[in-house]
């Protein structure tokens, strides 16, 4: 498998493990993250020599400076991973830090999706992987923001996976839905995980062969798999109390 494949988040987590799995498959990597430093780390340990780009992307301008960046290079897949959360009550957490998290959960992965989708089904190939969350399936008291910037990132995917296979299209576009994961995410968002989390190792390689394969949702996991399903036919009012009850335990 010889692509080339742009991976924002690249230092830590699910995005660092999913560079490791295409380093395997023989692609050329372009990785990005804040952290230069994790970002060296990372390429002396895979078999290629990957670009690395360090800097913030968050925001409309941060990612409009990456694709430029980055354009020219003939991506072959995106992987758009960079995010974070904040756990709190909405009345009390940081309102800076809350619009920081949506300025990168969501205005950064619309732009890179959209800039990169109209130059890939300009040429009728490519794929794109948008990291959502199961967060993005129920309504999340105490992870109000994060929940909702996660239901964006879904449900625009899943849109758009609409609009390509109308259209003929073959590109296609997924998004990774992960439950508790084993990462740095949960320190960031100052939360713990009362259940059992996978790790990114696995999570990471699910999600690319489930991307290869084209699927719009990809839920690593038998159990959240069936905690999906049961989202769906759950009122929305019995989920938000459900997620309210874990939530306010994480912060503990």
């Amino acid at each position: 498998m010889s692509k080339k494949v742009l991976i924002t988040g690249a230092s830590s987590g699910i995005g660092r493990d999913i560079a490791r799995v295409f380093d395997s498959l023989g692609c050329e990597l372009i990785i990005t993250a804040r952290r230069e430093d994790r970002l060296k780390a990372l390429a002396s340990v895979l078999n290629g020599t990957p670009r690395i780009i360090a800097g913030d992307i968050s925001g409309a301008d941060g990612a409009q400076e990456l694709y430029e960046l980055t354009k020219d290079e003939n991506i072959d897949i995106l992987i758009n991973n960079a995010g974070f959360g904040v756990w709190g009550d909405f009345t009390k957490t940081s309102c800076g830090r809350e619009v920081d998290m949506i300025r990168l959960n969501v205005e950064t992965m619309h732009v890179l999706f959209k800039l990169f989708l109209k130059d890939f089904k300009e040429r009728d190939s490519g794929k794109i992987l948008n990291v959502a969350s199961m967060a993005g399936f129920a309504p999340g008291p105490y992870m109000a923001a994060y929940y909702a910037s996660k239901a964006y990132v879904l449900r625009l995917t899943q849109s758009v996976a609409h609009e390509l296979k109308e259209s003929g299209s073959a590109v296609t576009v997924s998004a990774l839905c992960p439950g508790p994961v084993d990462t740095e995410f949960n320190k960031v968002a100052g939360v713990h995980f009362a259940s059992p989390s996978l790790s990114s190792k696995y999570v990471a390689k699910y999600a690319v062969t489930k991307m290869i394969q084209g699927k719009t949702v990809i839920i690593p996991g038998t159990a959240m798999k069936a905690a999906a399903v049961v989202s769906k036919l759950t009122p929305d009012p019995i989920s938000a109390a459900v997620t309210a009850a874990i939530q306010k335990n994480k912060g503990k």
